[in-house]
C-alpha cells in the first residue's frame, strides 16, 4: 500500500501535515509485519494533532474484537519500542471502519459480494442492489425493478464512476 505524502521542505507542505504523514508512514511500516500471514488488511490510518493514532483494519473473515485487541497490543508495543514518541504522549485505537464508512479498497468490495450496497455515482445518482461481481474495472449490482414488478437487472458500474459505496445493513 502506498501512502501519498510530501517531504519536509517541499513547497506547500505545512510542518504539521508532514509530521502526521511521517507518523502514518511509520505506523504502516510497523503494522505490515504484524499482519503478514493473516487475512487482516489496512483500510485507513489517521492521526490527530494530539498524537491520537486511529488504525482502521478489516479482515476477509471478519474483524473481531479479539483481532483488534491483539493487533492493538502488538502495535502499541512496537510504537513504544521505536521511540517515535519519547515522552509516550500518544494514544492508539485499532478498530474496523464501521458500517457507515464507504468502501475504499478492492478487497473490501470483494469481501462484500452478496451483500446489499448503496452506490453513489459521480453524477450523484444513488443505486441500491446486491453486489454480485467485482472486477478490476467495475462492480455488478443486481437491482430490483419496480416495473415490471419483481424483475431484476444487473447494473455494471465502473469504479471510475463511483463516488462512494456503503454496505447496507438488513434487519
Amino acid at each position: 500500500m502506498h501512502w501519498n505524502r510530501k517531504k519536509r521542505g517541499d513547497t506547500g507542505c505545512p510542518l504539521v501535515y508532514c509530521y502526521m504523514a511521517d507518523i502514518i508512514e511509520n505506523v504502516y511500516t510497523l503494522l505490515e509485519p504484524l499482519l503478514d500471514g493473516t487475512d487482516i488488511f489496512v483500510v485507513n490510518i489517521k492521526v490527530k494533532p494530539t498524537n491520537n493514532i486511529k488504525v482502521f483494519l478489516d479482515a476477509d473473515s471478519g474483524f473481531s474484537i479479539d483481532k483488534a485487541t491483539s493487533v492493538n497490543r502488538k502495535l502499541y508495543a512496537a510504537i513504544e519500542a521505536t521511540g517515535m514518541f519519547p515522552d509516550g504522549d500518544f494514544s492508539l485505537e485499532v478498530s474496523s471502519p464501521g458500517v457507515d464508512e464507504p468502501l475504499n479498497q478492492m478487497r473490501q468490495y470483494r469481501k462484500n459480494i452478496g451483500r446489499k450496497l448503496a452506490v453513489t455515482t459521480l453524477d450523484e445518482n444513488e443505486t441500491t442492489g446486491m453486489l454480485r461481481e467485482v472486477t478490476d474495472e467495475h462492480i455488478v449490482l443486481e437491482v430490483k425493478n419496480k416495473k415490471p414488478k419483481d424483475t431484476v437487472t444487473n447494473m455494471e458500474i465502473p469504479f471510475s464512476n463511483i463516488k462512494k459505496s456503503i454496505v447496507q445493513i438488513i434487519f
